[in-house]
């Protein structure tokens, strides 16, 4: 009876590895994907917006992979993915407040209908991405920390479309600007919960 109890939840979770798998293997491609999009989109239009959650992207991606390679492992492997994101999350944190500070200098407005476009892409991709991940959220502190990454990311969308929408209304570069420095508080935000949390795990 026992055995066949313990054959059960180990089958079960098999299943569950087998259905996070899947789910990260998806979002992975299409972060990776929109990455590249944003960031030769942000490049192109001079948006600190498109750059910076172009940054996002990449971080997530990477995050993705780790949270793959250590889908089977146990707690101590779970807690070091969710470091790594939290990491990577301040990292990006730096490099926007870094092209922020760049773009204040060089005081060029952005390209709004560029923004806009690949604004509303990135919107969509990752909706797509966070209901995916919904499902899994409370699996784990790996799974738990790519939600909290799917998240970020449609914040970092509607940002955008915000800024967008002013620098068209106003002809400024600021309000890019404001609105790629906000990016930043919310990503080392993000950072500071992950990165907590993951090193109570380890401690524990």
């Amino acid at each position: 009876m026992a055995e066949d109890c313990c054959q059960k939840k180990s089958s079960e979770l098999e299943k569950l590895n087998q259905q996070q798998s899947q789910v990260l293997w998806a979002v992975l491609a299409v972060n990776a994907g929109m990455f590249v999009v944003e960031l030769l989109s942000g490049i192109r239009s001079a948006s600190l917006s498109l750059t910076g959650d172009s940054l996002d992207m990449l971080g997530d991606a990477i995050a993705y992979g780790s949270s793959l390679y250590v889908i089977n492992k146990g707690k101590k492997s779970l807690a070091r993915s969710a470091l790594l994101k939290g990491m990577i999350m301040f990292l990006s944190a730096v490099a926007v407040l870094a092209r922020a500070t760049y773009q204040a200098f060089l005081n060029t407005t952005p390209e709004f209908q560029v923004m806009s476009i690949v604004g509303a892409m990135a919107l969509c991709a990752n909706g797509f991405c966070l209901l995916l991940l919904t499902r899994h959220r409370n699996d784990n502190i790996n799974m738990s920390s790519v939600w909290l990454c799917s998240r970020n990311d449609i914040i970092a969308n509607l940002s955008v479309l915000l800024a967008a929408g002013l620098v068209f209304v106003t002809g400024s570069s600021w309000p890019d600007l404001a609105i790629g420095l906000l990016l930043t508080v919310v990503f080392a935000q993000s950072a500071g919960k992950v990165l907590f949390r993951s090193w109570q795990e380890l401690q524990a």
